[in-house]
């Protein structure tokens, strides 16, 4: 299918997965965009909060690097903030799809409350419209059970669709994955760490570039 590209802007983005099972039902793909306005203590990927350079990426071209293993059922989205690039992110799910028919996941350290009273910038809305399951709130250390999606039990988890309502009790409560993807000069942490788990990832690829990823 020959997919246009009207008005695309470019992503930053700090790290992709295709085809993993540690972030949400099925087997998904994930985007980690860089750049982040909060500076949460304990953040599992500090790397990725500077507005620094990153790959540029456009929507069209991330949409087909996510779609390229055929079994993917649903993007996720995380950071980083993906909120801070929503319009090149609503790109990115549009596109993918007008080729398969896909869920989204997407966290944010925005409350669900503040970004539709005041979206903190172009794109948010249209982003919403296409979340299936947004999970919000800034990642607090002191409240992470290791258990469920979200990475800490201030954040919320927002059905916005019913399209993964079957997945509620696993995406709020179930047990966590983690997958580690190894590269030639680093580890990639996939999945939501429960705690003590970067220190043990850390601690495993002493010697790596490592990269932790929720």
């Amino acid at each position: 299918m020959q997919v246009g590209r009207p008005n695309s802007v470019k992503l930053r983005i700090a790290e992709t997965c295709v085809g993993t099972r540690a972030l949400g039902p099925g087997l998904r793909s994930v985007a980690w965009v860089q750049g982040c306005p909060f500076h949460c203590q304990g953040c599992i990927a500090p790397e990725w909060i500077p507005r620094e350079p990153a790959r540029e990426v456009d929507p069209a071209d991330l949409a087909a690097e996510l779609l390229s293993h055929p079994g993917v059922c649903g993007f996720t989205f995380s950071g980083g903030e993906p909120m801070s690039q929503a319009a090149g992110l609503a790109q990115v799910i549009s596109v993918a799809r007008q080729q398969r028919d896909l869920t989204l996941i997407c966290f944010t350290g925005y409350r669900l409350a503040e970004l539709r009273a005041r979206p903190p910038g172009p794109g948010v809305t249209d982003l919403l419209a296409q979340t299936d399951v947004l999970i919000d709130g800034r990642y607090v250390a002191a409240y992470n059970d290791g258990r469920g999606l979200r990475g800490s039990t201030n954040q919320r988890i927002h059905f916005l669709t019913g399209r993964l309502a079957d997945a509620e009790a696993d995406l709020s409560d179930g047990p966590r994955r983690a997958e580690i993807r190894l590269r030639d000069r680093s580890a990639l942490l996939v999945g939501v760490p429960g705690p003590g788990v970067s220190a043990a990832f850390d601690l495993a690829t002493a010697g790596r570039t490592g990269d932790a990823a929720r």
